[in-house]
Protein backbone atom coordinates (compact mmCIF):
# COMPACT_ATOMS: atom_id res chain seq x y z
CA UNK A 1 0.00 0.00 0.00
CA UNK A 2 2.49 2.45 1.10
CA UNK A 3 4.55 1.30 -1.99
CA UNK A 4 1.33 2.66 -4.17
CA UNK A 5 1.42 5.83 -2.71
CA UNK A 6 4.69 6.66 -3.02
CA UNK A 7 4.29 5.98 -7.30
CA UNK A 8 1.27 8.14 -6.73
CA UNK A 9 3.43 11.03 -5.50
CA UNK A 10 6.00 10.73 -8.08
CA UNK A 11 3.41 10.80 -10.47
CA UNK A 12 1.80 13.78 -9.40
CA UNK A 13 5.28 15.41 -8.86
CA UNK A 14 5.71 14.12 -13.17
CA UNK A 15 3.21 15.42 -13.81
CA UNK A 16 3.66 18.71 -12.81
CA UNK A 17 7.34 18.86 -14.04
CA UNK A 18 6.18 17.69 -17.32
CA UNK A 19 2.81 18.62 -17.46
CA UNK A 20 -0.27 20.47 -17.24
CA UNK A 21 -1.85 19.22 -13.91
CA UNK A 22 -1.91 21.30 -10.80
CA UNK A 23 1.22 20.76 -9.01
CA UNK A 24 1.10 18.92 -5.33
CA UNK A 25 2.43 21.34 -2.63
CA UNK A 26 4.25 20.29 0.44
CA UNK A 27 2.76 19.47 3.49
CA UNK A 28 4.01 22.51 5.60
CA UNK A 29 2.31 25.22 2.93
CA UNK A 30 -1.12 26.05 2.56
CA UNK A 31 -3.14 25.83 -1.03
CA UNK A 32 -1.87 28.45 -2.81
CA UNK A 33 -3.13 30.00 -6.49
CA UNK A 34 -2.09 28.30 -9.53
CA UNK A 35 -1.10 32.13 -10.48
CA UNK A 36 0.78 33.08 -7.41
CA UNK A 37 3.36 29.42 -8.03
CA UNK A 38 3.80 29.88 -11.49
CA UNK A 39 4.99 34.08 -10.73
CA UNK A 40 6.95 32.42 -8.09
CA UNK A 41 8.66 29.38 -9.96
CA UNK A 42 9.66 32.16 -13.25
CA UNK A 43 11.35 34.34 -10.39
CA UNK A 44 13.19 30.98 -9.09
CA UNK A 45 14.33 30.26 -12.71
CA UNK A 46 15.69 34.65 -12.81
CA UNK A 47 17.06 33.98 -9.14
CA UNK A 48 18.98 30.90 -10.16
CA UNK A 49 20.35 32.28 -13.21
CA UNK A 50 21.47 35.61 -10.84
CA UNK A 51 23.03 32.84 -9.07
CA UNK A 52 24.75 31.56 -11.67
CA UNK A 53 26.37 34.45 -12.53
CA UNK A 54 27.22 35.63 -9.00
CA UNK A 55 29.45 32.28 -9.00
CA UNK A 56 30.58 33.35 -12.48
CA UNK A 57 31.95 36.66 -11.60
CA UNK A 58 33.49 36.07 -7.83
CA UNK A 59 37.32 35.82 -8.10
CA UNK A 60 37.86 33.22 -5.96
CA UNK A 61 36.35 31.11 -7.86
CA UNK A 62 38.11 31.61 -11.21
CA UNK A 63 41.71 31.61 -9.19
CA UNK A 64 40.51 28.02 -8.38
CA UNK A 65 39.82 26.99 -11.68
CA UNK A 66 43.23 27.84 -12.81
CA UNK A 67 44.85 25.88 -10.15
CA UNK A 68 43.03 22.64 -11.21
CA UNK A 69 45.85 21.09 -13.56
CA UNK A 70 44.69 20.42 -16.64
CA UNK A 71 41.26 22.27 -16.87
CA UNK A 72 41.68 25.81 -18.17
CA UNK A 73 44.04 27.02 -21.14
CA UNK A 74 47.11 27.58 -19.75
CA UNK A 75 47.03 25.76 -16.36
CA UNK A 76 49.23 23.46 -16.72
CA UNK A 77 49.02 19.80 -17.88
CA UNK A 78 47.07 16.67 -16.27
CA UNK A 79 49.01 13.35 -16.96
CA UNK A 80 50.78 15.44 -20.03
CA UNK A 81 47.44 16.25 -21.32
CA UNK A 82 47.67 20.34 -21.62
CA UNK A 83 43.67 21.57 -21.70
CA UNK A 84 42.68 23.96 -24.94
CA UNK A 85 39.22 25.17 -22.75
CA UNK A 86 39.27 28.86 -22.41
CA UNK A 87 37.89 29.95 -18.56
CA UNK A 88 37.52 33.12 -20.03
CA UNK A 89 34.59 32.21 -21.67
CA UNK A 90 32.50 31.37 -19.18
CA UNK A 91 33.94 33.38 -16.52
CA UNK A 92 33.96 37.02 -15.43
CA UNK A 93 32.14 40.11 -16.74
CA UNK A 94 31.85 37.93 -20.15
CA UNK A 95 29.98 35.58 -18.50
CA UNK A 96 27.62 37.60 -16.42
CA UNK A 97 26.75 39.75 -20.46
CA UNK A 98 25.92 36.09 -21.90
CA UNK A 99 23.59 34.76 -18.76
CA UNK A 100 21.87 38.17 -19.03
CA UNK A 101 21.58 37.68 -22.29
CA UNK A 102 19.86 33.88 -22.05
CA UNK A 103 17.68 34.95 -19.02
CA UNK A 104 16.27 38.11 -21.03
CA UNK A 105 15.67 35.75 -24.38
CA UNK A 106 14.49 33.24 -21.71
CA UNK A 107 11.27 35.96 -20.45
CA UNK A 108 10.82 37.68 -23.56
CA UNK A 109 10.29 34.44 -25.35
CA UNK A 110 7.58 34.20 -23.24
CA UNK A 111 6.50 37.41 -22.98
CA UNK A 112 5.53 37.04 -26.99
CA UNK A 113 4.15 33.16 -26.31
CA UNK A 114 1.73 34.65 -24.09
CA UNK A 115 0.48 37.88 -25.77
CA UNK A 116 -3.74 37.96 -25.23
CA UNK A 117 -3.89 35.19 -22.93
CA UNK A 118 -7.38 36.31 -21.24
CA UNK A 119 -8.23 32.92 -19.02
CA UNK A 120 -6.63 29.80 -18.29
CA UNK A 121 -8.71 28.24 -20.95
CA UNK A 122 -6.72 29.21 -23.56
CA UNK A 123 -4.09 26.35 -24.20
CA UNK A 124 -1.16 28.72 -24.06
CA UNK A 125 -1.94 29.40 -19.87
CA UNK A 126 -1.00 25.24 -19.51
CA UNK A 127 2.51 26.41 -20.56
CA UNK A 128 2.81 29.29 -18.74
CA UNK A 129 1.43 27.27 -15.76
CA UNK A 130 2.85 24.01 -15.90
CA UNK A 131 5.85 21.93 -17.98
CA UNK A 132 8.50 23.60 -15.53
CA UNK A 133 11.01 20.54 -16.10
CA UNK A 134 10.33 21.30 -20.09
CA UNK A 135 11.42 25.07 -19.13
CA UNK A 136 14.26 24.41 -17.46
CA UNK A 137 15.63 22.38 -20.42
CA UNK A 138 14.97 25.69 -22.72
CA UNK A 139 16.77 27.95 -20.65
CA UNK A 140 19.44 25.57 -20.07
CA UNK A 141 19.66 25.86 -23.84
CA UNK A 142 19.84 29.08 -24.66
CA UNK A 143 22.35 29.73 -21.84
CA UNK A 144 24.62 27.35 -23.39
CA UNK A 145 23.63 29.43 -26.63
CA UNK A 146 24.48 32.87 -25.26
CA UNK A 147 28.37 31.09 -24.82
CA UNK A 148 28.78 30.95 -28.37
CA UNK A 149 27.86 34.60 -29.31
CA UNK A 150 30.97 36.23 -30.27
CA UNK A 151 32.14 38.91 -28.51
CA UNK A 152 32.48 41.59 -31.27
CA UNK A 153 29.70 44.60 -31.70
CA UNK A 154 27.60 42.22 -29.34
CA UNK A 155 29.23 43.46 -25.80
CA UNK A 156 28.77 48.15 -27.05
CA UNK A 157 25.22 46.59 -27.74
CA UNK A 158 24.31 44.65 -25.25
CA UNK A 159 25.54 47.60 -22.63
CA UNK A 160 23.00 49.74 -23.69
CA UNK A 161 19.99 47.59 -23.97
CA UNK A 162 21.16 46.82 -20.19
CA UNK A 163 21.41 50.77 -19.43
CA UNK A 164 17.80 51.23 -21.00
CA UNK A 165 16.18 47.98 -19.39
CA UNK A 166 17.73 49.21 -16.14
CA UNK A 167 16.14 52.58 -15.91
CA UNK A 168 12.44 51.00 -16.42
CA UNK A 169 13.13 48.72 -14.00
CA UNK A 170 14.30 51.36 -11.50
CA UNK A 171 11.22 53.23 -11.95
CA UNK A 172 9.04 49.51 -11.32
CA UNK A 173 10.55 49.33 -8.40
CA UNK A 174 10.18 52.73 -7.38
CA UNK A 175 6.24 52.01 -8.00
CA UNK A 176 6.41 49.12 -5.69
CA UNK A 177 8.00 50.96 -2.69
CA UNK A 178 5.20 53.82 -3.06
CA UNK A 179 2.72 51.30 -3.25
CA UNK A 180 4.34 49.42 -0.21
CA UNK A 181 4.57 52.41 1.53
CA UNK A 182 1.32 53.35 0.58
CA UNK A 183 0.02 49.72 2.43
CA UNK A 184 2.49 50.73 5.19
CA UNK A 185 0.49 53.87 6.45
CA UNK A 186 -2.90 52.95 5.35
CA UNK A 187 -2.72 49.45 7.87
CA UNK A 188 -0.72 51.49 10.77
CA UNK A 189 -3.41 54.22 10.19
CA UNK A 190 -6.23 51.31 10.35
CA UNK A 191 -5.06 49.82 13.39
CA UNK A 192 -4.99 53.09 15.47
CA UNK A 193 -8.46 54.02 14.26
CA UNK A 194 -9.81 50.67 15.35
CA UNK A 195 -7.97 50.33 18.47
CA UNK A 196 -7.75 54.05 19.60
CA UNK A 197 -4.18 53.09 20.84
CA UNK A 198 -1.27 56.19 20.44
CA UNK A 199 1.43 53.89 19.69
CA UNK A 200 0.70 52.90 16.31
CA UNK A 201 0.76 56.72 15.88
CA UNK A 202 4.33 56.89 17.65
CA UNK A 203 5.10 54.06 15.35
CA UNK A 204 4.48 55.96 12.42
CA UNK A 205 6.42 58.87 13.41
CA UNK A 206 9.62 56.83 14.82
CA UNK A 207 9.62 54.79 11.38
CA UNK A 208 9.57 58.07 9.28
CA UNK A 209 12.43 59.81 11.79
CA UNK A 210 14.65 57.21 11.20
CA UNK A 211 13.96 57.14 7.22
CA UNK A 212 14.93 61.14 7.25
CA UNK A 213 17.76 61.28 9.79
CA UNK A 214 19.31 58.01 7.50
CA UNK A 215 18.74 60.16 4.32
CA UNK A 216 20.47 62.90 6.14
CA UNK A 217 23.23 61.42 7.23
CA UNK A 218 23.68 59.98 3.69
CA UNK A 219 23.46 63.35 1.97
CA UNK A 220 26.60 64.38 4.72
CA UNK A 221 28.57 61.55 3.79
CA UNK A 222 28.04 61.95 -0.07
CA UNK A 223 29.59 65.64 0.09
CA UNK A 224 32.22 64.26 2.50
CA UNK A 225 33.47 61.47 0.46
CA UNK A 226 32.35 62.52 -2.91
CA UNK A 227 32.83 66.21 -3.39
CA UNK A 228 35.90 68.64 -2.39
CA UNK A 229 35.96 71.54 -1.61
CA UNK A 230 38.01 73.21 -4.77
CA UNK A 231 36.12 70.69 -7.71
CA UNK A 232 33.81 67.84 -8.28
CA UNK A 233 30.92 70.53 -9.23
CA UNK A 234 28.95 67.62 -10.19
CA UNK A 235 28.78 65.99 -8.10
CA UNK A 236 28.36 68.51 -5.35
CA UNK A 237 24.69 69.63 -8.19
CA UNK A 238 23.50 66.48 -8.40
CA UNK A 239 23.45 65.77 -4.88
CA UNK A 240 22.30 69.53 -3.93
CA UNK A 241 19.40 68.93 -6.93
CA UNK A 242 18.04 65.87 -5.54
CA UNK A 243 18.15 66.93 -1.69
CA UNK A 244 15.92 69.80 -3.33
CA UNK A 245 13.69 68.00 -5.02
CA UNK A 246 13.07 65.60 -1.96
CA UNK A 247 12.28 68.29 0.29
CA UNK A 248 9.70 69.74 -2.21
CA UNK A 249 8.04 66.19 -2.42
CA UNK A 250 8.33 65.85 0.64
CA UNK A 251 6.24 69.43 1.42
CA UNK A 252 3.77 68.64 -0.82
CA UNK A 253 3.02 65.02 1.00
CA UNK A 254 1.57 67.24 4.32
CA UNK A 255 0.29 70.41 2.50
CA UNK A 256 -3.45 70.55 3.54
CA UNK A 257 -5.25 69.91 -0.24
CA UNK A 258 -3.29 66.70 -0.39
CA UNK A 259 -4.29 65.67 2.72
CA UNK A 260 -7.96 66.04 2.05
CA UNK A 261 -7.66 64.06 -0.86
CA UNK A 262 -5.88 61.66 0.68
CA UNK A 263 -6.15 60.96 3.77
CA UNK A 264 -3.46 58.09 4.09
CA UNK A 265 -0.46 60.08 2.68
CA UNK A 266 1.55 61.35 4.64
CA UNK A 267 5.68 61.44 5.64
CA UNK A 268 6.04 57.95 5.60
CA UNK A 269 5.79 57.56 1.70
CA UNK A 270 8.05 60.76 1.48
CA UNK A 271 10.83 59.60 3.33
CA UNK A 272 10.64 56.24 1.91
CA UNK A 273 11.23 57.60 -1.40
CA UNK A 274 13.61 60.16 0.14
CA UNK A 275 16.07 57.30 1.47
CA UNK A 276 15.37 55.44 -1.99
CA UNK A 277 16.77 58.50 -4.12
CA UNK A 278 19.52 58.61 -1.56
CA UNK A 279 20.16 55.54 -2.66
CA UNK A 280 20.13 55.84 -6.35
CA UNK A 281 22.62 59.39 -5.83
CA UNK A 282 24.73 57.28 -4.01
CA UNK A 283 24.64 54.61 -6.83
CA UNK A 284 25.39 57.32 -9.53
CA UNK A 285 28.07 59.00 -7.72
CA UNK A 286 29.64 55.34 -7.40
CA UNK A 287 29.77 55.14 -10.99
CA UNK A 288 31.66 58.91 -11.67
CA UNK A 289 34.69 58.45 -13.83
CA UNK A 290 36.85 60.57 -12.18
CA UNK A 291 38.94 59.32 -9.36
CA UNK A 292 39.07 62.02 -7.52
CA UNK A 293 35.99 62.76 -6.82
CA UNK A 294 35.03 59.12 -6.14
CA UNK A 295 36.99 57.15 -3.72
CA UNK A 296 34.94 54.15 -4.82
CA UNK A 297 35.77 53.97 -8.53
CA UNK A 298 36.86 50.15 -9.55
CA UNK A 299 39.68 49.52 -11.76
CA UNK A 300 39.69 46.46 -13.76
CA UNK A 301 42.36 46.65 -16.20
CA UNK A 302 41.55 42.66 -17.47
CA UNK A 303 38.74 39.80 -17.84
CA UNK A 304 40.02 37.69 -15.55
CA UNK A 305 42.53 36.22 -17.91
CA UNK A 306 45.40 33.33 -16.78
CA UNK A 307 48.07 35.69 -16.23
CA UNK A 308 46.75 37.91 -13.80
CA UNK A 309 44.61 35.07 -12.55
CA UNK A 310 47.87 32.89 -11.82
CA UNK A 311 49.73 35.92 -10.13
CA UNK A 312 47.06 36.78 -7.82
CA UNK A 313 45.95 39.91 -8.75
CA UNK A 314 42.54 39.86 -8.19
CA UNK A 315 40.89 43.38 -8.38
CA UNK A 316 37.71 44.38 -6.63
CA UNK A 317 34.92 42.51 -8.11
CA UNK A 318 31.89 44.59 -5.88
CA UNK A 319 30.85 48.01 -4.87
CA UNK A 320 28.42 48.53 -2.10
CA UNK A 321 25.88 50.05 -4.28
CA UNK A 322 25.77 47.00 -6.12
CA UNK A 323 25.37 44.50 -2.82
CA UNK A 324 22.73 46.84 -1.72
CA UNK A 325 21.03 47.41 -4.93
CA UNK A 326 20.87 43.56 -5.05
CA UNK A 327 18.99 43.22 -2.10
CA UNK A 328 16.55 46.06 -3.16
CA UNK A 329 16.26 43.90 -6.28
CA UNK A 330 15.75 40.10 -4.96
CA UNK A 331 13.01 42.29 -2.61
CA UNK A 332 11.31 43.75 -5.48
CA UNK A 333 11.08 40.67 -7.82
CA UNK A 334 9.13 38.79 -5.02
CA UNK A 335 7.04 41.47 -4.71
CA UNK A 336 5.98 41.52 -7.86
CA UNK A 337 5.37 37.82 -7.90
CA UNK A 338 3.37 36.97 -4.66
CA UNK A 339 1.35 40.35 -3.86
CA UNK A 340 -1.49 42.19 -5.98
CA UNK A 341 -1.75 46.13 -4.46
CA UNK A 342 -4.53 47.24 -2.76
CA UNK A 343 -4.10 50.61 -4.96
CA UNK A 344 -6.60 50.32 -8.04
CA UNK A 345 -3.93 52.62 -9.78
CA UNK A 346 -1.31 50.37 -8.56
CA UNK A 347 -3.11 47.21 -10.14
CA UNK A 348 -3.66 49.19 -13.95
CA UNK A 349 -0.35 50.27 -13.80
CA UNK A 350 1.22 47.02 -13.44
CA UNK A 351 -1.95 44.98 -15.02
CA UNK A 352 -2.68 43.07 -11.66
CA UNK A 353 -6.08 42.79 -11.34
CA UNK A 354 -7.25 40.49 -9.00
CA UNK A 355 -9.75 38.17 -10.59
CA UNK A 356 -13.07 38.24 -9.00
CA UNK A 357 -13.74 34.43 -9.04
CA UNK A 358 -10.66 33.60 -6.96
CA UNK A 359 -12.72 33.92 -3.50
CA UNK A 360 -14.78 30.62 -4.19
CA UNK A 361 -12.13 28.47 -5.70
CA UNK A 362 -9.69 29.20 -2.76
CA UNK A 363 -12.80 28.33 -0.22
CA UNK A 364 -12.66 24.79 -1.82
CA UNK A 365 -8.94 24.47 -2.43
CA UNK A 366 -8.97 24.59 1.45
CA UNK A 367 -11.80 22.58 1.94
CA UNK A 368 -9.99 20.03 0.13
CA UNK A 369 -7.19 17.24 1.34
CA UNK A 370 -4.06 17.62 -0.79
CA UNK A 371 -2.23 21.23 -0.42
CA UNK A 372 -2.65 22.03 -4.13
CA UNK A 373 -1.60 24.76 -6.50
CA UNK A 374 -5.32 25.64 -7.49
CA UNK A 375 -6.90 27.19 -10.61
CA UNK A 376 -8.30 30.61 -10.19
CA UNK A 377 -7.86 31.38 -13.60
CA UNK A 378 -10.82 30.22 -15.69
CA UNK A 379 -12.75 33.14 -15.02
CA UNK A 380 -9.77 35.78 -16.07
CA UNK A 381 -6.30 35.96 -15.40
CA UNK A 382 -5.18 37.04 -12.62
CA UNK A 383 -2.36 39.37 -13.57
CA UNK A 384 -1.07 40.10 -17.29
CA UNK A 385 1.24 37.43 -18.45
CA UNK A 386 3.22 39.29 -21.22
CA UNK A 387 4.05 42.24 -18.99
CA UNK A 388 5.06 40.07 -16.03
CA UNK A 389 7.42 38.45 -18.12
CA UNK A 390 8.80 41.78 -19.76
CA UNK A 391 9.18 42.68 -16.13
CA UNK A 392 11.51 39.72 -15.32
CA UNK A 393 13.30 40.48 -18.91
CA UNK A 394 14.26 44.56 -17.34
CA UNK A 395 15.22 42.82 -14.11
CA UNK A 396 17.53 40.21 -16.41
CA UNK A 397 18.89 43.39 -17.43
CA UNK A 398 18.70 45.31 -14.67
CA UNK A 399 20.72 42.39 -12.68
CA UNK A 400 23.35 42.24 -15.60
CA UNK A 401 24.06 45.81 -14.91
CA UNK A 402 23.79 45.46 -11.16
CA UNK A 403 26.93 42.67 -10.92
CA UNK A 404 28.94 44.43 -13.34
CA UNK A 405 28.78 48.12 -11.45
CA UNK A 406 27.32 49.08 -14.58
CA UNK A 407 30.63 49.72 -15.64
CA UNK A 408 31.25 48.89 -19.63
CA UNK A 409 33.43 46.57 -21.61
CA UNK A 410 35.64 47.38 -24.37
CA UNK A 411 34.50 44.71 -27.29
CA UNK A 412 37.13 41.89 -25.90
CA UNK A 413 36.59 42.52 -22.65
CA UNK A 414 39.51 42.84 -21.78
CA UNK A 415 38.83 46.79 -19.88
CA UNK A 416 36.26 47.75 -17.79
CA UNK A 417 35.43 51.80 -17.60
CA UNK A 418 32.88 53.87 -15.76
CA UNK A 419 30.88 55.95 -18.20
CA UNK A 420 29.31 59.09 -17.33
CA UNK A 421 26.08 57.62 -19.10
CA UNK A 422 25.79 55.13 -15.94
CA UNK A 423 25.81 58.41 -14.17
CA UNK A 424 23.34 60.00 -15.79
CA UNK A 425 20.55 56.87 -16.65
CA UNK A 426 21.12 56.52 -12.45
CA UNK A 427 20.25 59.97 -12.10
CA UNK A 428 17.58 60.83 -14.30
CA UNK A 429 15.65 57.79 -12.91
CA UNK A 430 15.41 59.18 -9.71
CA UNK A 431 14.45 62.24 -11.08
CA UNK A 432 11.28 60.70 -13.13
CA UNK A 433 10.45 58.25 -9.92
CA UNK A 434 9.99 61.76 -7.84
CA UNK A 435 8.20 62.77 -10.67
CA UNK A 436 6.20 59.85 -11.01
CA UNK A 437 5.84 60.10 -7.10
CA UNK A 438 4.87 64.00 -6.87
CA UNK A 439 2.41 63.47 -9.56
CA UNK A 440 0.51 60.38 -7.44
CA UNK A 441 0.02 63.29 -4.73
CA UNK A 442 -1.62 65.37 -7.07
CA UNK A 443 -3.34 63.58 -9.41
CA UNK A 444 -6.35 63.19 -7.15
CA UNK A 445 -6.90 67.53 -7.59
CA UNK A 446 -5.85 67.64 -11.54
CA UNK A 447 -8.41 65.23 -12.45
CA UNK A 448 -11.05 65.01 -9.15
CA UNK A 449 -13.21 63.19 -11.46
CA UNK A 450 -10.96 60.15 -11.57
CA UNK A 451 -11.09 57.34 -8.76
CA UNK A 452 -7.26 57.16 -7.24
CA UNK A 453 -8.04 55.00 -4.01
Amino acid sequence: MGACLGVCSLLSCASCLCGSAPCLLCACCPSARNSTVSRLLFTFFLFLGTLVSIIMIIPGVEKELYKLPGFCEGSGSLLGVQSHVNCDSFLGHKAVYRMGFALAAFFFLFAVLMLFVRSSKDPRAAVQNGFWFFKFLALIGITVGAFYIPDGSFTSVWFYFGVVGSFLFILIQLILLIDFAHSWSQVWLRNADESNAKGWYAALCVVTFIFYATSIAAVVLLYVYYTKADGCTENKTLISLNLIFCVIVSVVSILPKIQDAQPHSGLLQASLITLYTMFITWSALANVPNRACNPTLLVRNSNSNSTSVAAGQLTTWWDAPSIVGLVIFILCTLFISIRSSDNAQVNKLMLTEESTADAGHGDAALESGPHRAYDNEQDGVSYNYTFFHLCLVLASLYIMMTLTNWYRPDESFQTMTSPWTAVWVKISSSWAGLLLYLWTLVAPLVLPDRDFS
